[in-house]
């Protein structure tokens, strides 16, 4: 083997011995395993998966040791029932944390169904208001069409078409944009 050039101590070659650094806080623990991560940036870092949901363990369908509260139970039937007791709170607790969780996700459906209907309603009403205002639009120019062919014959009515038209021009705009009420 040969020595390390720099240590003097036999080894790989170009490897330096790191000291041993116990990490006193956490962070300086994640600090040590960003540092161990970093000295060899090409290697793949490792990502732990995602742990699982925990569940309880199922109630026991038959149970065999009864406890009952008769006088003369040893001293280590309580640990036992205390364990038992501790379980069954940790499964009820479970079973309630489930069921709001799952009354949040209900809700929150709800909710955006509302949001979603509400959307439908804003947009139909908005394309109602647009069709009422294309057919009074549509109307107006037939009207001014109407009254044009009416007054070709007559030659003095063009100021009169001027007139018409500034008072279609009116029509045409709503009259919460002229401010008209």
């Amino acid at each position: 083997m040969a020595a390390n050039a720099k240590t003097g101590k036999p080894g790989k070659p170009g490897k330096e011995s790191q000291p041993l650094i116990i990490a006193k806080t956490p962070a300086e623990e994640q600090r040590l395993k960003l540092e161990r991560l970093m000295r060899n940036p090409d290697k793949p870092a490792p990502i732990p998966e995602r742990p699982k949901d925990w569940n309880p363990r199922a109630p026991p369908e038959f149970v065999r040791d009864v406890m009952g509260s008769s006088a003369g139970a040893g001293s280590g039937e309580f640990h036992v029932y205390r364990h038992l007791r501790r379980r069954e709170y940790q499964r009820q607790d479970h079973l309630d944390r489930m069921s709001d969780r799952q009354k949040l996700d209900d809700d929150y459906l709800d909710k955006v169904k509302e949001n979603q209907q509400a959307a439908v309603d804003r947009t139909s009403k908005r394309r109602k208001k647009r069709e009422k205002l294309k057919q009074k639009k549509q109307m107006a120019k037939k009207a001014k069409q109407d009254k044009t062919e009416g007054s070709e014959d007559d030659s003095s009515s063009s100021d009169n078409e001027a007139e018409v038209e500034e008072a279609d021009d009116d029509a045409e705009v709503p009259s919460f944009v002229m401010g008209k009420k």
